[in-house]
């Protein structure tokens, strides 16, 4: 039977030779050609960029000769190349938008093919959803050119993309002050994209970087998934203690999400993270400007909004979400709890390594080790605890649904339920400003429960009443 390909948060992920295969990953690629089509784009250049995952260079090249021969020209990166990169060559080649091939941040059995527009940002749902619709139920109708011809007459190109977008990277984050700080950074790059990438940046001065992992490895060793979080991070982490480091920078898979570790090898979570970088536009940099947040992250942006008279934006879960409203707000930032934060004057798409340095160009400004951050942090919007709990998912989702819907809780973890929000999954608002969020994944057959509280002893407490809520205690 044939697969029926749908688009999640990010658009395609499925296990190699099993749902991934050359055959369907062609099939998705004719429906995005068909789009672009129906867009009038035929001609048009299309950047295709893949990561270090197994046959990911293959399945590129295959993306590429559909695109070929559907008549687009293509701009072919010539490595594995971060997500950011390649959302960047979009807007600096004045293409028409892109195909990713790359799984972020899941399990080393994956693969995955994302889609971008010529923003250099993730397509809109109505977009993806006309993708969807127009991928063939089979290959009798894919069209098929030859990269070797192609390179022939100039309507493929192989391009080393890092010039330009290092070029805006400078632009953006004054590197001299951060290579002259003596600052010993460890980098965790999880075997993937984001390797070489701060070495390149900030060599040349007193501070040193410190790489691991950071050959190609598709089993992603001493790691679940290459995704920022523990216990994936726990090498990293080690690491830093052990070169006594004064901070770790990790990047997931594709290098568009940051993971943060303080000085003492202590994770800093993805929320807090969050929030340090907007207090770092709006009081260091002095930036005005929206924020935009999915309603899976902090509170802690909302009350940095009211400090400084900021609009907060809150979307569903997705930069396919989190993209558009960028740009319709002219957003100084934009992110999520995944650890995916964009920027103003850049592109609508996160970036690992810009959210990296401006994190070390905040130790900079500010005088203060990573910790010490926090601490400033919290003076301002006081202490916030957040944790999440992923459970493989089977049986009938619309059953869950109706259960969590239904459940009513009048508290949850000791505090009194405000509210519900199911615009994306199900928000229960609590008294102290805090929240539990139980949703789907949109990458993978997983169900999240997560939380946030201004009382570190709730945290565990809520979560567990947000697993009896969902049925799975």
């Amino acid at each position: 039977m044939t697969l029926k390909i749908k688009f999640g948060t990010d658009g395609w992920r499925s296990a190699i030779a099993d749902g991934y295969t050359f055959d369907n990953l062609r099939r998705c690629t004719q429906g995005f050609a068909s789009y672009y089509l129906n867009e009038g784009k035929k001609g048009e250049w299309i950047v295709v960029g893949y990561d270090r995952r197994f046959l990911s260079e293959k399945f590129a090249q295959s993306a590429a000769e559909v695109l070929i021969g559907n008549g687009f020209r293509v701009y072919l990166t010539d490595g594995p190349t971060p997500t950011p990169v390649i959302s960047y060559s979009v807007v600096a080649k004045k293409a028409a938008g892109a195909i990713n091939i790359t799984a972020s941040h899941n399990p080393p059995t994956d693969d995955g093919f994302k889609v971008r527009d010529h923003t250099g940002g993730a397509i809109a749902p109505d977009g993806l959803k006309a993708i969807e619709a127009l991928i063939p139920d089979d290959t009798t109708d894919i069209k098929i050119g030859s990269l070797a011809e192609a390179e022939k007459n100039g309507t493929l190109v192989r391009f080393d993309p890092a010039p330009a977008y290092l070029e805006n990277i400078k632009k953006l984050v004054d590197l001299e002050p951060i290579r002259n700080a003596g600052f010993k950074v460890l980098v965790d790059p999880m075997w993937g994209n984001g390797s070489g990438w701060f070495p390149k940046l900030l060599a040349g001065g007193k501070t040193e970087i410190i790489e691991i992992h950071k050959e190609r490895n598709p089993i992603f060793p001493e790691m679940l998934r290459p995704e920022p979080i523990p216990p994936n991070v726990d090498a990293g982490l080690k690491a830093t203690t052990e070169n006594n480091a004064d901070v770790c920078i990790i990047f997931d898979g594709d290098a568009d999400r940051l993971g943060v570790g303080d000085e003492h090898g202590e994770f800093i979570n993805q929320l807090r993270v969050y929030a340090l970088i907007a207090y770092y536009l709006l009081e260091v940099r002095g930036q005005r400007g929206a924020i935009v947040k999915t309603l899976s992250t902090t509170q802690m942006l909302n009350k940095l909004g009211k400090i400084y008279d900021v609009p907060v934006y809150e979307t569903g879960v997705g930069f396919k979400y989190v993209a558009p409203k960028m740009i319709e707000t002219n957003a100084i930032v934009g992110g999520e709890e995944s650890g995916g934060y964009a920027f103003r004057n850049h592109v609508p798409e996160r970036d690992g390594i810009l959210a990296g340095l401006l994190v070390l160009d905040m130790m900079v400004k500010l005088n203060r080790k990573p910790s010490e951050l926090i601490d400033l942090l919290f003076s301002k919007v006081g202490a916030h605890y957040y944790d999440r709990i992923d459970v493989k998912f089977t049986g009938n989702r619309k059953d869950r649904e109706e259960k969590i819907m239904n459940a009513n809780p009048k508290t949850i973890g000791g505090l009194k339920v405000l509210g519900l929000n199911s615009q994306d999954g199900f928000k229960f608002s609590l008294e102290d400003g805090g929240w539990l969020l139980i949703r789907f994944s949109g990458t993978e057959p997983v169900m999240r429960v997560y939380c946030e509280t201004t009382h570190e002893e709730c945290v565990q407490s809520i979560l567990q009443d947000g697993m009896q809520i969902a049925g799975l205690a």
